[in-house]
């Protein structure tokens, strides 16, 4: 089985770990991924990552950072090069890179996959509009990230199968518990800094919180200038630290760093949580974990974690509270956290699914031509 997997997600190296574990189980794999993506919080260059057991392509992306309009740069002449039995483009059918990349497989043969976030009812006007239509009629199945994208999909027509798969998971051994918590209270938060990722919720919260605590935000965005003043104007600018990106390689270890992990997201009419892959990392590393009930993220916590009505201040204050004077629920928390990943979030699970899914997809190619 020849597979090509288009992502403009694996300049992060530690998304490499799916792709091996894909390769492992049999399928020859070639990786398609720019040498660099641009968005809100900068410029991000591919990290340098040693293939194993698949075969890695860097192709450029014209109108990079453009989220509709960007596009693989020489993908056509590697598909005929490859000519692989199934091309996964990890990108929204409305982009034009998906459009193109489908249009592209059909021309060598290959069935086509796509991947949606999208959980949402958003309509989108032409050409957006025509470019979700044909990856629809042309692919041969979808990949939802969450059950929400499954109901999108259907009610935006698409008729063909689809399977409710994360886009990744974690390393479990690169994503490993600590050897003891942290000797004070350390509240952490990781990813963009935008309004509907709420962090302004967790400054409002742990002012009310007794101290001694710290806050390590780490993440860059538009947001980080009104939230430095809002620390400031809170009196709590002390007990804060904003830190640049990292590398993804070095973020266990900073997760390691933490008393606890907070995503306290807000739904807007135009965004609301897809999915929250930064719980995951944090609960593979055995850190207590508190989310918003916005979108996706009471499914991934389940059972591991607390949970507070987005955009409740007090609610996360208590949480915060509870969780700081609590060791016992500190470790309960980190126990479960840990057992959740291995039992459905690790990269190894994600490859497995993934690959029963090309299976199917083959096998009913096979069926219809012998029909």
């Amino acid at each position: 089985m020849r597979v090509v997997l288009l992502s403009k997600a694996y300049v992060l190296a530690s998304y490499h770990s799916k792709a091996a574990e894909i390769a492992s189980l049999g399928v020859d794999l070639t990786l398609v991924a720019p040498p660099f993506w641009r968005d809100e919080r900068g410029v991000m260059a591919i990290e340098p990552v040693a293939p194993r057991g698949y075969r890695q392509v860097v192709l450029p992306i014209a109108l990079n950072g453009h989220y509709h309009l960007h596009w693989n740069r020489g993908l056509n002449r590697l598909l005929s090069e490859v000519r692989p039995d199934i091309l996964h483009v990890e990108e929204e059918p409305f982009n034009l890179a998906a459009f193109l990349a489908v249009a592209a497989a059909r021309r060598v043969g290959a069935k086509a996959l796509f991947f949606t976030w999208q959980n949402l009812g958003r309509r989108y006007p032409p050409p957006f509009s025509l470019f979700e239509r044909y990856c629809y009629r042309a692919s041969s199945h979808a990949i939802a990230g969450n059950q929400d994208a499954v109901a999108v999909l259907r009610a935006k027509g698409y008729a063909g199968p689809v399977s409710v798969l994360p886009q990744f998971g974690v390393d479990p051994e690169l994503f490993s518990p600590r050897e003891r918590e942290p000797e004070e209270f350390v509240v952490g938060y990781v990813g963009r800094l935008m309004p509907e990722k709420g962090v302004d919720l967790v400054l409002r919260a742990l002012a009310l919180v007794e101290r001694p605590w710290s806050l390590l935000l780490l993440g860059s965005g538009p947001a980080e200038a009104s939230l430095r003043r809002l620390a400031a104007s809170l009196g709590v600018e002390a007990a804060v630290e904003f830190l640049a990106p990292i590398p993804s390689r070095q973020l266990p270890p900073h997760m390691r760093r933490l008393s606890t992990l907070v995503l306290p997201s807000r739904s807007l009419p135009n965004w609301r949580e897809q999915f929250g892959r930064v719980l995951v990392e944090a609960m593979a590393c055995g850190v207590p974990v508190i989310g918003s009930t916005s979108g996706e993220i009471p499914s991934v916590i389940g059972e591991a974690g607390l949970l507070f009505p987005e955009g409740d201040v007090a609610a996360l204050a208590e949480a915060l509270s509870r969780l700081r004077a609590d060791s016992a629920l500190r470790l309960l928390l980190s126990t479960l956290g840990r057992e959740r990943v291995l039992a459905r979030y690790t990269q190894a699970s994600i490859a497995l699914e993934t690959v029963a899914i090309y299976g199917r997809v083959l096998a009913k190619g096979t069926a219809r031509h012998r029909s």
